[in-house]
């Protein structure tokens, strides 16, 4: 069970996880990589970016390998991408690669990875939280400002999915 303290957390990425579900609901593979100009980034690659950063960086807290890897998902996917790519730094021609994955793999993906996410949270307390969990930064990062900063991503990147989703949809008529 989640302490008290944490829950806030859980139900944030669990709120995530459910806007994730409403954004993917439907689409085809093809909307899901539509560009609202050559830069923009479309809402499979959002998507899998947001999830690929909570896998990453869960998994780095958590000390356990990344489901991308350690379950497969990278084979699933199928992308033409490096083995640890999670979307951060690549160029609107990586974005573009972002071909052919169905809504149910990356609603399937989310949802292992949410579940991960979970139950790692389900472990914690207060006190757990204050623990520096990178120091490449000043100030040193701990460990609730990690879990801050994934959820702040995360928000941004579902939100900017739903609005694409959104532009996709009017264009269906």
């Amino acid at each position: 069970m989640t302490s008290p303290t944490i829950a806030p957390l859980a139900d944030a990425f669990g709120r995530i996880g459910e806007l994730v579900d409403q954004v993917l609901d439907g689409l085809s593979p093809e909307e899901l990589t539509v560009r609202l100009d050559p830069a923009a980034n479309p809402i499979g690659w959002l998507v899998w970016h947001l999830t690929r950063i909570q896998d990453d960086h869960v998994a780095g807290v958590a000390g356990t390998p990344q489901l991308w890897l350690a379950d497969g998902w990278q084979k699933r996917f199928d992308l033409p991408y490096p083995a640890g790519a999670h979307g951060y730094g690549q160029s609107d021609a990586d974005v573009a690669a972002f071909q052919g994955v169905p809504a149910e793999l990356l609603a399937e993906y989310h949802a292992a990875v949410l579940a991960r996410t979970l139950d790692y949270l389900a472990t914690l307390d207060v006190a757990d939280l204050d623990r520096v969990v990178d120091e490449g930064w000043q100030p040193p990062v701990t460990l609730g400002v990690r879990l801050v900063s994934v959820i702040a991503d995360d928000l941004q990147h579902v939100g900017q999915a739903a609005f694409v989703r959104g532009v996709v949809e009017r264009r269906r008529g």
